[in-house]
């Protein structure tokens, strides 16, 4: 879905990207409230408002997804989907550096050796570009500082989003009013399937995170970051086949950069999964092996046989003196 999703944006038009903005974000809160209330999962809301700090960082995420849904959307209606789908490639590789620099992480040599290839890639497409690739970083920051602060507030995916949505509903709202005050709002003015689509942006975006958060708790973590990259795989071939965007030999220098990149991470993050699966493996078996051996022990102990002890020599009885 997530990959997709470039289909649907154009069929909004002529609505502009803040516009849609807007109204992923009101009907977003409705589609998300509608699934709290039918499965009853209210109990967050007093402890979070209780938590300055945690309201604090729900609010970061939300500008910050804004930032990169707004970007997002005005880069499909535009004819960028192809560097959309780059932002999407590096974000892994510039989630990796947050990580170095601010929460102090130290990365294994592939690691490191992804990083500067991608580094690569992105001087490679501003030389290409004629200028850096604005759009794709934008995202990839954007979107990997929303990953950032939703590690340290730490909710589910449904109450995050409700969060999130909740915190921009009222500006949102306010945009869209003064857009139909002003008229300047498509909203009503082209007809009610244009109306459904952009009230079917609240099920657009929720859907897809309400299916992610599902699998998150029952796929493996190394095959849910695999299946990540079919989203930009499948928005970077819309790109070229439905949207017809160019692809100098530079830009295919580049892209082909980031994906060796990703080739490299994505195999040091298995051999790595491989690995400490092997030493917890082994660990348990150890563990096991001494729980064993100390049971068996303990048993030998409790069967052995008693020590014989002779009996005493018995006494000759004295003659009775009657």
């Amino acid at each position: 879905m997530w990959g997709l999703v470039p289909l649907y944006w154009p069929l909004l038009e002529p609505a502009g990207a803040m516009e849609i903005l807007a109204h992923r974000m009101v009907w977003s809160l409705a589609f998300v409230a509608i699934g709290l209330l039918v499965l009853r999962r209210w109990r967050w809301i007093p402890e979070l408002i209780r938590q300055p700090r945690k309201l604090g960082l729900i609010a970061v995420a939300a500008v910050t997804i804004s930032l990169n849904w707004g970007f997002y959307i005005w880069a499909v209606n535009t004819g960028h989907v192809v560097e959309a789908s780059l932002g999407y490639f590096i974000n892994p590789l510039v989630t990796i550096a947050m990580g170095v620099l601010l929460l102090k992480e130290r990365l294994r040599p592939a690691q490191w050796t992804a990083v500067f290839i991608a580094l690569t890639a992105v001087l490679v497409l501003a030389i290409g570009y004629g200028q850096p690739p604005w759009i794709s970083l934008v995202l990839a920051f954007s979107f990997a500082t929303y990953g950032l602060v939703k590690k340290k507030i730490n909710i589910g995916g449904l109450e995050s989003l409700a969060a999130e949505t909740a915190v921009l509903f009222l500006p949102a709202l306010g945009y869209l009013v003064w857009l139909g005050a002003s008229g300047s709002a498509t909203f009503g003015s082209e007809g009610t399937g244009q109306m459904a689509l952009l009230a079917a942006t609240g099920v657009v975006t929720a859907l897809p995170l309400i299916c992610f958060g599902a699998a998150a708790i029952r796929v493996p973590l190394s095959t849910l970051g695999l299946l990540q990259y079919l989203a930009p795989v499948f928005q970077f071939v819309l790109g070229i086949t439905y949207f017809h965007e160019a692809m100098p030999p530079e830009r295919w220098a580049g892209f082909s950069l980031v994906w060796l990149a990703l080739v490299i991470l994505t195999w040091d993050a298995l051999r790595n999964a491989r690995r400490t699966r092997s030493e917890a493996l082994r660990l348990t078996a150890e563990a096991a092996a001494a729980t064993t051996a100390a049971s068996g022990s303990g048993s030998a102990q409790a069967e052995a046989p008693l020590p014989v002890t002779e009996p005493a020599p018995s006494r000759p009885r004295e003659p009775d003196p009657r």
